[in-house]
Formats: C-alpha cells, structure tokens, sequence
C-alpha cells in the first residue's frame, strides 16, 4: 500500500522506515529541508538502534522516499499519517498548530480519497477537530479520520513497532478500519521477515488488534503515559520512605512485582522520568481533563513528586560533597534513558544545571547524546567539560554521579577509576550496583532508597 508520512522525529521516521520493512511504499515529508537532503542521503538525523540499517535497506529497495513540499504528495497515497510534533505550551496544553496546518493542505488539495491517522500523541476530540477542518476547507473528495496511537519506548522503538504488545485503532467507518487492517495485516500476523532479530521468536505469532472509537483511542494513549508516570512517582516516593526507615526500595520493587496485578515493570526507583513523551503527556492530560470538568488532581501530584525527585537527588549531591563551588563533578550519562541521544526534559541535564549554579565544574560523558547536551547547554558551555570516556570524566572527580543506567558503565574498570578520582565517591541515580560491592572496591557508594 502506498503510504504518506509527515514527520520524520522519533516517532514518524520509526513508523515510515517499519511501513516499508513490511512492504509498503512509503513517502516521508519534513519542514525540514537539511534533514531530509540528509535522509535522502542516508544519514539519519538521531540516534536509535537499527535505524541506520533499516534506511540503507529500504533506501535501496526504492521503498522509502523523502522530500520537503508536501502539496505535491498529496495525492500519491490513500492513507496518510499525522506524526507532528504537539510540543507543551506555557499553560501544558499541547500546542497543535502544525496538525493543524497540515489538516488545511490535506483538505485544499485533496483530490481523491484520503485517510489521515493520528499518530501524534493528542488530546481526546482532535479527531473530531481534524475531520471538521477537512469539511471547511476541503472539496468534495472524500476522506475519513482516524487514531492510532504509537506505543515505541526510544532506544527500543523499532522493535517495539514491529512486535508490538497491542495496535489500537479508533475508527469511525468500515472503509477507515479495512485499510488499517490491510496496513498492519504483516504485523498483526508476524508474517514479516524480521529485520532485528535472527531466528526471530516473534515469527508467526499474532499479536492483539484493539478496535475502538476515535475518541477512546486517543485517550487509551495519554492514560497508558500517564499510568506509567505515576508507577514510577510511587516507586520513587516509596525510595525516600526507605531512605528514612532503612529498608531496600530494590526487594519493596521486587516483592511488589511479583504480584500479577501489579507486574515489575517501571518500579525502578531513581532520579525522576524524562524525556519528551511522559512529562508533556503528564501535563497535556491534566489540561484535557481540566477542559472537561475534571480536576485531575492524582496525575498533578505525579507530576510534583517527579520534580521534587530531581531536587531530593541534588540535595544528596550537595549532602555528600558539602561545598560544591570549585568542585569537579563527573557525570555518567546525559540521555534522559539509555540507547537513545534524547536529553529532552532530562532529569540529568536538570541536576546539572543546579550543579553548574553552585559553581561546580562539570565532567560529562554520554555514549550517544553529547551533541544534543552540547545544544540544550549553550550558555554553561563554559563550565560543563564532554569527555571521550567514561573514565576520563571520573579522572580527577569529587564525585562521580550516574545519571543514565548505559550497559557500558557495568563494565568499567573501576580500580583504575578509583585511583584517578580526588575522592572515591559515586553517587548512583539508577541503582546500576550492589552497594557492597562498590564499597569493597573501596568507593564511598551513595544509591536510591537502599541503606547507605
């Protein structure tokens, strides 16, 4: 089937590169034109496993083009997906204006029918905003509008979407849930060759079709967020009881986990979540059920105690190293989680921020993300020293604080990283060690609701 993107960010380039893994032909449109050139030439625009292989593949089957002017591709596909960027607004309310605009290019130009999916995270009644642009502006050709909501964790995106736990659709006509189906049909059957895994476990199975109204789509995607948020505002809150009482938040987690009801997943307790999806999602929700009537008073206090978990985390910092000023701080980890080069909303670049204020001096390294730090810390530049290595930016430290869980940190040589530091302090956000076994390597080890 012939498919038309718009957005190439972590979401849209994820979903056109997948469209065509499984065979359909994909056309992506961007604002940007240094991006797509870059695309067209192989080159993708941010970091996320396989993404590199899948656009060389794909690029050569001829499945995938790209290009800047979207009037003219209007009319090349049936379906076209909406993966606009809803960035927060000053009041939390997400900003929609560039789904928007591209509803009025749609509908001026539309000469034959047309399917416009919202793949964007939105608030519950856009759908319903979208198809009335398309009946102000629009001719007589007809279209239908429907959501479906992407579920992909950055650093796991591709997979996520090629096997993924549920695909939701909220349609509002047969001929809208026919073509979706026909669209995931090879997904829904794991029918595809996959591309991630050899001898892929996946192969075969089907995975679950959720088919709902519009409206229950789009709230299915900022619930799912903000449940999510709050699972881990309650493990992080749960940390600062232990931290107080001397229990282990890490076995609290793991006997809580076991109960079915509950599961394992998202009870980690450290720094706070980051990121670009839950803190806007958190806050867009709250906005959506304040319009409605509602005073969602549960996800606010997510929200707060997300925020008030950074601030925990740097008083811990200043606690340990008392006088920051003249201090080299290093810092692991920059990416609000691992295998991305996402530092959007993250809870490190928020702490580092408050370390710089004190007049620390910063020692920082990221496998992946230092280019995007570089860009989100311009006016502390000054301050902040990137390293080459994890053990470069410990060498010479008064302490060493993780901020993101990178496999490679597991790995360091810590005997040579204890004796390059001015003193053997690691402060751990994301509870990477055993506290016993850090202390008998002979380091000062300070971790996330766990006795000290």
């Amino acid at each position: 089937m012939k498919i038309t993107v718009v957005g190439t960010g972590h979401v849209g380039l994820v979903v056109g590169l997948c469209f065509a893994e499984i065979g359909h032909e994909v056309g992506c449109h961007d604002t940007d034109t240094a991006k797509i050139e870059a695309l067209a030439r192989g080159i993708t625009p941010f970091y996320e496993p396989h993404m590199d292989r899948l656009l060389q593949r794909n690029s050569e089957r001829g499945r995938i083009r790209f290009f800047s002017d979207l009037e003219p591709h209007i009319n090349d596909a049936d379906v076209i997906f909406l993966c606009l960027g809803t960035p927060p607004l000053p009041n939390g309310e997400a900003d929609l204006s560039s789904v928007e605009k591209v509803t009025r290019q749609i509908a001026t130009h539309s000469r034959s029918y047309k399917l416009i999916v919202e793949k964007s995270t939105v608030p519950v009644l856009t759908g319903k905003r979208i198809h009335a642009t398309m009946q102000i502006y629009g001719g007589s050709a007809p279209f239908d509008v429907a959501s479906n909501p992407e579920f992909l964790s950055e650093g796991a995106a591709i997979h996520d979407f090629l096997h993924p736990q549920r695909t939701v659709i909220g349609v509002e006509s047969e001929r809208a849930e026919a073509l979706l189906r026909e669209i995931y049909d090879p997904i829904l059957r794991q029918s595809f060759d996959c591309p991630i895994h050899e001898g892929c476990e996946w192969k075969g199975r089907s995975t679950p079709l959720v088919v709902t109204n519009r409206n229950s789509a789009e709230i299915i995607k900022h619930a799912s967020n903000s449940f999510l948020a709050t699972k881990i505002s309650f493990i992080n809150a749960i940390a600062n009881l232990c931290e107080k009482v001397g229990a282990d938040v890490e076995q609290v987690a793991a006997g809580m986990g076991l109960d079915s009801r509950i599961g394992p997943s998202f009870l980690r307790a450290g720094i706070g979540f980051g990121g670009f999806c839950f803190p806007k999602d958190l806050q867009a929700f709250c906005h959506i059920a304040e319009k409605n009537g509602y005073d969602f008073r549960l996800l606010r206090e997510v929200e707060r105690i997300n925020q008030l978990q950074m601030e925990h985390f740097f008083q811990k910092i200043k606690n340990e190293v008392w006088v920051l000023k003249g201090k080299r701080i290093g810092a692991w980890g920059l990416a609000f989680k691992p295998d991305t080069d996402d530092v959007r909303f993250a809870p490190a670049l928020a702490i580092i921020e408050k370390l710089l204020a004190e007049d620390a001096t910063v020692a920082a390294y990221d496998p992946r993300a230092i280019k995007e730090a570089c860009a989100a810390l311009p006016s502390a530049s000054h301050r902040i020293v990137y390293c080459q290595s994890a053990e470069q930016a410990a060498s010479g430290a008064d302490a060493l604080v993780i901020f993101t869980e990178w496999n490679e940190f597991l790995h360091a040589d810590f005997a040579r990283i204890r004796e390059s530091m001015a003193r053997p302090l690691i402060i751990d956000g994301r509870n990477m060690f055993r506290p016993e076994e850090m202390r008998r390597r002979g380091f000062e080890y300070i971790s996330v609701g766990r006795p000290q």
